[in-house]
């Protein structure tokens, strides 16, 4: 009698993938390498069953695939396959583990995102990535002149002041040093522009989408971290409450409790990294995104706020510490108003 697969558990990689069938027992009926050919027919022609992956970058097209042909597809966190591994790491070992945690009842999943949603993320990291790029350069620019008693303030703000320096004839600067000043200036300003166009682009976004507009309404939160909610948080009707989604983004404290005592920590800093700290810098620096106040700083150049509770904590604790515990806020507030399809009401 031929036993039915139940399962297909995929360990993903470029070219090569560890596939394990498991039957509805758990017995596992084969774990072999299939190349992204076979791959992609077996998807197609293989009957409905479960196909578990764990959950990372390429996770999602192969999710979509696979759902485009009837499978029900689990995405497990990589934190919670690594317990099931036994003994040494290889690709065989990977696809079991996988196989034995997307079997476990009390499992979590991570939801499939959308082909839209990847795209809205790749704007993100495109935007973040060039930001990076052009302070490496404003960075190693400042380095080069300060070897020649040139010095200014870190930021983009202070770029000016570079530039008059290598245009000033009356400077003891050579001119190999001048030339590839021109470079690093030249450079900046092209990422500038994108850098700008894209900022643009987000923006009008976040007057003419529904959800970005709404996220916009609270104080701290910008189109860049709007596009970040957009774009990495999942369908936020998952979440049982507002506290599940701030725990998903690593904002509640580590426990290590113990006995009936309760011993709370830092921050997990556990699952979305993006939205996390855009929500701690809109909460503590000065500007946020694109220029949206910050609300601790305005709390405290004004000497009180509207917030009582935020008042009172900016008052007796640390900057930091009450920005991590309003990005907490926060990000219970972005649950509820986008469950409830409301806007920021001022308490």
């Amino acid at each position: 009698m031929t036993t039915t697969i139940n399962m297909l558990a995929i360990d993903l990689a470029k070219g090569s993938f560890q596939v394990c069938a498991v039957a509805a027992d758990g017995a596992v009926l084969y774990n072999r390498v299939l190349s992204r050919t076979r791959l992609t027919t077996l998807l197609t022609e293989h009957r409905a069953c479960v196909v578990a992956m764990e959950a990372c970058a390429t996770s999602h097209h192969w999710g979509r695939v696979a759902q485009e042909h009837g499978h029900e597809v689990r995405l497990v966190p990589a934190a919670y396959v690594k317990p099931f591994v036994k003994r040494q790491k290889n690709d065989r070992a990977d696809a079991e583990a996988i196989a034995e945690a997307a079997m476990r009842p009390t499992m979590r999943f991570v939801a499939v995102k959308s082909a839209e949603t990847q795209a809205r993320a790749v704007a993100f990291r495109t935007h973040q990535c060039l930001v990076r790029q052009r302070t490496q350069l404003i960075n190693a620019l400042r380095g080069h002149l300060a070897e020649f008693g040139l010095v200014a303030p870190k930021g983009p703000a202070s770029l000016k002041i570079l530039e008059n320096a290598l245009v000033d004839q009356t400077s003891d600067l050579l001119d190999p040093v001048r030339e590839m000043g021109a470079i690093y200036v030249e450079q900046i300003a092209r990422l500038t522009e994108v850098i700008n166009r894209l900022a643009a682009e987000l923006e009008a976004a976040s007057k003419t989408d529904e959800e970005l507009r709404r996220l916009c309404t609270i104080p701290g939160i910008g189109p860049v971290t709007a596009g970040a909610v957009a774009a990495f948080a999942p369908d936020l009707d998952t979440f049982d409450s507002g506290r599940n989604f701030a725990a998903w983004l690593g904002l509640v404290p580590r426990q290590r409790s113990t006995g009936g005592k309760t011993r709370l920590g830092s921050v997990s800093k556990m699952g979305q990294t993006d939205i996390r700290r855009l929500l701690i810098v809109g909460a503590s620096c000065r500007r946020h995104a694109f220029g949206v106040t910050s609300v601790i700083r305005w709390v405290v150049r004004k000497g009180g706020s509207v917030n009582r509770w935020l008042a009172a904590l900016v008052a007796r604790k640390p900057k930091m510490v009450a920005a991590v515990a309003l990005a907490n806020k926060m990000a219970r507030m972005i649950w509820a108003m986008m469950t409830k399809k409301e806007d920021y009401r001022m308490a």
